[in-house]
Formats: C-alpha cells, structure tokens, sequence
C-alpha cells in the first residue's frame, strides 16, 4: 500500500504524469506520422538538439509542441576533474525556455577529462566525493534559477567503496539538495553485478525528491553479469521492480528508454502501454486498501 503522507506530499512534484517514450531520430518519422496518443511525455539528450536548425529542428519542434518535454544530459560530466562547463548549462537553459522543457537531469557520473570519454564512468563513493560533485551540483542548479535531478548510473568496477553505493547516492542529494531521476534498469543491473538487494535499495530512496523513473532493457552477458544497453526489451525483473516502485511511492512518471535495436514501434508503444497498465493497477489497489 502506498504510503498516503508520502503522497499527499508528492502529487505536485512531478514535471510530468503518466508514461513517457524517449525520443530518438531513427524514430522521428515514424512518430511524426501517427503521433501515438499512448505516450503522455517525452525526452530527448539536449546535446543532440542544442543548436540544431533545419529539417532536424522542426522535426524536434514538432514533438515539443504536441507532448510535454524533459531533458536527459549526456555530457555535463558532473563528478570530472576537469572544470564545469559552464557555456553547456547555459546552452541548457536556453534550451529549456526555446522548448518549455519541464526539468533537466543528468547522470550521477562522469565522462570528460582532457577529452570526451564514450562511457559514464563511476565517481569513487567516497565523502571528499560527495563534497566535491554537490558543489558542482549546485552551482549548475544556480546558473539555471531551478532544481535539476541527477540519475543513479549503472557501474561495473568502482573506482573506491568506501561508502555504498546506495549512501554516496544519498549523501549527494542532500548535500547537493537535488532531485533524483531514479533509473528501475541500472538498479536491477547494479543489484545483480554487485550482490545487494535491489528492494532494499528501492526502499531507502527519498521519495520527496524523486521526480520520475527510467526504464530500460540490458544485456545478459552472464547470470551474475548484466550490461545496461537500451537496446532490448525491458526485463522481466525489471518490470517487477517497476511494479514494487509503484507500491511504495505510486505511480510516479516513467519514461521508457530505448537507444538502437529498434523493434517495430508497435512493440515499443506495447511497452510503454505496460507501463501505463501497471500505474493504473498500482492506484487501483491503493484505492482498495482505502
């Protein structure tokens, strides 16, 4: 049963409701011709669409005039040693006021030093870390005049564990005081690859600050090993962790994220139609508990 004080002071925290489709250019055209009314909000990565103009432009203004919008940062490398880009979050918000996009999250990681890396690389989980990413967290949240949320990552060979993975996520949002975009994949990916309870982590995140959910699917590469790819259908485990979300915070908004291996996209509105059916399920059986 959802906890009705966590609800009554949650209904208004969200930038957006219901079930949500990340928007990619391999899918554009499809969409664009028979725009699906099953998908209530979408995302885009703002690096992809900063600056953009032309037949791309109009193709993304098409969207953001029909659905509300959401950004997700691919680059903005928040626990780098390198310098905060700054012109980026500024690139940011403009961004946001040209497309009245509702929030801008980023991943609780880095990928840049003196150059650009291809992956999200774990932060060590350590305090000096934590003191160290939240002032840059702030000052972003300073630069864009609102709150921003950051997303728990999926890793493979952390860099120091001298705190959980689980307490450096949680010492960050409050030092930092942000947001989190709780990702339900990379929890049952992190859960597998590093041993630990992946309800006892859902349990212990802060429902006052969660403003929406990720879902996605992995690669089996072993039965102790997954690999978070969005390039495959969401997981069994992961549709059930989804289900266990929803029973302890509600429907909270969730966004299906798909990268490449694109299905027919009948399969990914199916998707997102679950979704949508397991909210529905989890307010109906709130309702019945009274």
């Amino acid at each position: 049963m959802v906890n009705r004080d966590i609800m009554s002071d949650t209904e208004s925290q969200y930038p957006v409701q219901g079930a949500g489709l990340g928007l990619r250019r391999p899918l554009a055209d499809q969409l664009m011709a028979n725009p699906p009314a099953d998908v209530d909000f979408m995302e885009v990565a703002p690096e992809n669409w900063i600056h953009v103009g032309g037949a791309l432009g109009k193709k993304l203004r098409f969207f953001t005039e029909r659905y509300p919008f959401l950004i997700h940062g691919l680059s903005l490398s928040i626990g780098s040693p390198a310098p905060l880009n700054e012109q980026l979050v500024h690139d940011i918000k403009d961004f946001m006021a040209e497309h009245d996009v509702r929030m801008y999250s980023e991943h609780l990681s880095y990928c840049s030093d003196d150059g650009q890396l291809y992956d999200l690389m774990p932060i060590p989980f350590t305090a000096d870390a934590v003191r160290y990413v939240a002032e840059r967290i702030r000052r972003v949240q300073d630069i864009l005049e609102q709150r921003m949320a950051l997303e728990n990552v999926s890793y493979y060979a952390p860099t120091d564990s001298t705190m959980s993975e689980k307490d450096f996520l949680l010492a960050v949002l409050e030092e930092a005081d942000c947001d989190l975009l709780l990702d339900i994949n990379n929890i049952v990916v992190n859960s597998i690859n590093h041993d630990y309870d992946a309800g006892d982590f859902l349990r212990a995140m802060p429902a006052q600050r969660i403003r929406y959910f990720h879902l996605a699917g992995h690669y089996v590469e072993a039965e102790d090993l997954r690999i978070d790819t969005h390039g495959t259908a969401v997981d069994k485990q992961a549709w059930q962790l989804l289900a266990d979300a929803y029973a302890l915070f509600g429907p909270v908004p969730t966004l299906l994220e798909r990268d490449f291996n694109f299905p027919p996209i009948e399969e990914l509105l199916d998707e997102v139609r679950r979704i949508r059916k397991l909210q529905q399920e989890s307010e109906l059986a709130d309702a019945a508990d009274g």
